[in-house]
């Protein structure tokens, strides 16, 4: 048995055919460009073969709400060609499966919990540090949703001391996204990360932040395991800091496990959001 599986992000798409053992057969990416010229490519992919399910793992916010006239569409994102647009209903025009429907960072939650650093754990989190932030939550072995899917990267911080800088995001200003995203480096200093010193104070920076958000979810969600992936977490030593704010202003205020296997990076590595994308769509009815 042969299911698609799609992880939608803002920069590029990846298509992959996978088979009910989870495993990833084939796979092709492209740049997300307007609705139309994308799903000409995703569509050319997956007519090559006969599909059971799919799986979609989409940049968002999106509507998860099955009860709500816009289920299935893209909604506020700041892709404007892609905003409001329904990327279910276009895919369901198509093809006459089941397709299963989360956002990108739900579908890595739901890749580590299964396959990856999270393997075996019923309470788990992945957070994606990158150009955005984002987040989902596996809560008794089931994705956490309620009215829609969490914005966890859009959790109000406490600016540090030392840090001028207002955030980028044009809806908070300084929420986690806004002062803890790769383009905060840019805002502050002019430059992308990868020109940044290791040793430059705004990692000191962006890890706070990270911390502040980490012990958030870790007091309200009390998950087993945090997986951290991103560009940013790929940054030399960053982990590390994470790992010392987030001691710091836990303060040992609740029991965690051991920190080296509470905060870690990403089993799957790259592959993490797809290989959810693959086990939605085994899993979708």
């Amino acid at each position: 048995m042969l299911v698609g599986a799609i992880e939608a992000g803002g920069t590029k798409f990846v298509c992959a055919i996978g088979n009910e053992k989870n495993e990833i057969i084939e796979r092709v990416s492209f740049p997300t460009t307007t609705p139309e010229e994308t799903l000409r490519s995703v569509f050319n992919f997956f007519d090559q073969y006969s599909l059971a399910s799919i799986g979609i793992g989409s940049f968002g916010p999106i509507d998860i709400n099955e009860s709500s006239d816009t289920y299935g569409y893209i909604l506020s994102t700041p892709k404007i060609p892609w905003k409001n647009f329904n990327f279910l209903g276009a895919m369901k025009e198509r093809y006459s499966i089941p397709i299963g429907w989360t956002t990108d960072v739900n579908a890595a939650a739901l890749g580590e919990s299964k396959l990856g650093a999270a393997k075996g754990l019923k309470n788990t989190m992945y957070i994606t540090i990158g150009t955005g932030i984002g987040a989902g939550a596996i809560v008794n072995g089931e994705l956490l949703a309620g009215i829609g899917h969490p914005e966890m990267g859009h959790l109000l911080v406490r600016p540090h001391d030392k840090d001028g800088y207002e955030g980028f995001c044009p809806y908070h200003g300084n929420c986690l996204e806004g002062m803890a995203a790769g383009p905060s480096i840019n805002g502050r200093l002019g430059r992308a990360g990868k020109d940044v010193d290791v040793d430059h104070e705004v990692w000191g920076f962006m890890s706070y932040y990270i911390g502040q958000a980490l012990v958030a979810y870790t007091v309200i969600l009390r998950p087993e395991r945090i997986v951290l992936g991103g560009g940013v977490m790929n940054a030399p030593g960053m982990l590390e800091k994470v790992k010392k704010q987030f001691s710091s202003l836990l303060a040992n205020y609740v029991p965690i496990p051991e920190l080296d296997n509470y905060l870690v990076k990403p089993g799957l590595r790259d592959n993490a959001g797809i290989t959810g994308s693959i086990i939605l769509a085994n899993e979708v009815k």
